[in-house]
């Protein structure tokens, strides 16, 4: 049995408006002043009203950095430790999707620890004990509010940096599904599939433990039942904590199992045509299946018994992609990259950037150049002659 070594630092809070806890949660902390991160998005929301309300009820300084977008930058971390040094605070808010809670992470290591983002490319390079950090997410997709990275895109490459250290991890996750309900169609959609890709990956990681597959497995029947529903009724509160939590629990996968091909072979879709990346993962995520599962079949089986409990475990890994391109289209998703105007003749170039990916190296089945352009061939929708 695979050893492991798990220590939980983060409290998660779950509940309907327990956003209003957050102003006596950051209390605790005794701040004089905390920096709430989320992005302009959240503000339209007003989810970003409430929570300086509630700050400033438990009468807390409040200031607010907004000035980044989806794949948070080095050039916004870089904005928003400036914005840190002139309110000098004592603790962080990250409120929003998975950029929010980056950025608001990647800001910390620097603020806290100086340097460059650059500095903290890796794992365990924090120099000093960084701030506390509350996470309230406002989509059901990363799972960043569970764990300790930060991905932060370099400004000028646009790679992809994972930055993490155990004293990234947030003290406080604040799950109110009522904040979910304003996502739009589209963000639902691509957050959910992400979810749904980190509690697929997690399960059949070269770092997979006994605590790593029963949040994966868990998060995926969660995320399964609410999936479809979430998009067919999006008031559907219950659908929507399903998708909440799973999400959440997917992230506690990654944390101690990490990831695998999907996300190696996504991101230079998104690096070099801007595709967002739950589309990107999305598109990869059943060509991984069934790549992995022609040796793999047992593991599939397991996570695909969550809603298919009698499926055979040679038919799993089939199944399970069928299944995962069913919900792409659900959600009206591509499934090939013909559809995203993405043209062949790139998959050289995306095959030598997935292989500098750190998330493939936990892939159960070792990748090579023949297998990652064997992906982007699949998933081609075109014959390609490359």
């Amino acid at each position: 049995m695979q050893p492991f070594d798990i220590q939980s630092r983060t409290r998660f809070i779950f509940g309907e408006g327990s956003i209003s806890m957050l102003g006596e949660l950051a209390s605790q902390y005794n701040p004089r002043c905390v920096l709430v991160v989320s992005d302009r998005g959240i503000m339209e929301a007003g989810h970003d009203a409430a929570a300086l309300d509630s700050l400033r009820k438990a009468g807390l300084e409040v200031a607010s950095f907004h000035d980044f977008t989806e794949n948070p930058t080095s050039a916004m971390v870089d904005a928003g430790v400036r914005k840190a040094r002139e309110v000098k605070p004592d603790l962080l808010v990250g409120l929003g999707g998975g950029s929010s809670m980056d950025c608001c992470k990647g800001i910390n290591f620097v603020y806290s620890c100086g340097g460059t983002i650059h500095d903290y490319h890796g794992v365990g390079k924090a120099t000093c004990e960084m701030l506390p950090m509350i996470a309230i997410p406002t989509t059901a997709g990363t799972g960043s509010e569970a764990q300790s990275f930060a991905l932060i895109s370099d400004a000028e490459t646009h790679t992809k940096m994972a930055c993490g250290d155990p004293r990234a991890a947030c003290r406080v996750a604040i799950l109110d599904p009522n904040l979910t309900l304003t996502q739009p169609p589209a963000v639902s959609a691509l957050t959910g599939i992400d979810a749904i890709s980190h509690a697929v990956e997690t399960y059949v990681t070269k770092r997979r433990n006994v605590i790593s597959t029963t949040y994966s497995r868990r998060a995926f029947g969660m995320l399964a039942k609410g999936f479809s529903r979430v998009l067919e009724h999006p008031e559907d509160l219950e659908a929507r904590s399903c998708m909440q939590i799973g999400s959440c629990l997917a992230g506690m996968a990654i944390e101690t199992s990490m990831l695998g091909a999907a996300h190696a072979t996504a991101n230079p879709l998104t690096a070099h045509h801007g595709i967002t990346h739950g589309q990107a993962v999305g598109l990869m995520l059943p060509a991984v299946v069934r790549m992995n599962g022609e040796q793999h079949a047992p593991w599939y089986a397991e996570l695909l018994r969550e809603v298919d409990p009698l499926v055979p475990t040679e038919e799993a890994p089939m199944r399970l992609a069928e299944l995962l391109t069913k919900w792409l289209q659900e959600a009206n998703l591509a499934t090939s990259l013909a559809e995203l105007s993405i043209p062949p003749e790139g998959i050289d170039q995306f095959t030598e950037d997935a292989l500098k990916q750190w998330t493939g190296t936990f892939n159960p089945i070792p990748l090579d150049r023949q297998r990652i352009k064997a992906l982007y061939r699949s998933v081609a929708g075109a014959e390609t002659g490359v």
